[in-house]
């Protein structure tokens, strides 16, 4: 995959993973527009990478897909680069938790249905490019999930598998679709950990240096550690992941 000269979008891009792969996407001369919810963000964006462009969307909304494809279709048709970041987690009492309900929809919603139906939505400009790419963001927890949080390591999990499954659809096309598996990454949803976490501007270098070899799944950091463990006794790494 060629590193500059696309048209690259993320959603969730103004903070974490997120902003870290725009920053090396911008630094490599391409066409860069991040999504987020909050506009004081997406101004700071703006303000640190200049020429970027942003929109302003709440992925949590079952309509952002058909709004946003619309938006890239008129005013960045040469799109080529789709990356699928933008997430919650929500640690709760399944079941007990008053607030449980809610968390399960916006959870499953922002981390599953949405990069889905912006996938489908997006995919015929994206294939109508020579050369295009699918980024979806999962985590080591699909490997051994944790107690505390058990709709964020579900969709993850499923995340993966979906991202395999269209990786087999598309093979043939001009479509390549690549997964990013991040070990602990020192974002905001990581701020109750206190060590042990790789910094989101570090699992943003890999990744692009892996996109230059088209490495389509890419265990980063303690994540490639993690599936080999798991490959030698399951039992061993869910004992250690069970509790986070």
């Amino acid at each position: 995959m060629h590193l500059s000269g696309n048209t690259v979008l993320i959603t969730g891009g103004t903070s974490g993973i997120g902003l870290a792969l725009a920053r090396q996407f911008h630094a490599n001369n391409n066409r860069v527009i991040i999504t987020g919810r909050d506009a004081a963000k997406l101004a700071s964006a703006e303000k640190e990478l200049p020429g970027i462009h942003t929109f302003q969307i709440d992925h949590a909304d079952p309509a952002s897909a058909i709004s946003l494809r619309n938006y890239i279709r008129d005013h960045h048709p040469t799109l080529n680069v789709l990356i699928n970041n933008a997430g919650v987690q929500f640690s709760y009492a399944f079941g007990r938790d008053p607030a449980s309900a809610g968390n399960i929809a916006t959870e499953t919603q922002i981390n599953f249905i949405a990069p889905l139906l912006l996938t489908n939505a997006l995919l015929p400009l994206l294939a109508a490019q020579p050369l295009s790419a699918i980024v979806f963001v999962s985590s080591a927890l699909y490997i051994a999930p944790k107690r505390s949080a058990p709709v964020y390591c579900a969709t993850k999990a499923a995340i993966h598998t979906f991202a395999k499954a269209l990786r087999y659809q598309l093979e043939g096309s001009s479509v390549k679709v690549f997964e990013i598996v991040p070990p602990l990454v020192d974002t905001a949803m990581t701020a109750d950990r206190s060590s042990g976490k790789m910094s989101p501007d570090r699992l943003a270098r890999i990744f692009i240096r892996n996109l230059n070899g088209d490495v389509t799944e890419q265990h980063i950091g303690k994540s490639r550690l993690l599936k080999m463990l798991f490959r030698i006794s399951p039992r061993l790494a869910e004992r250690m992941m069970k509790n986070g």
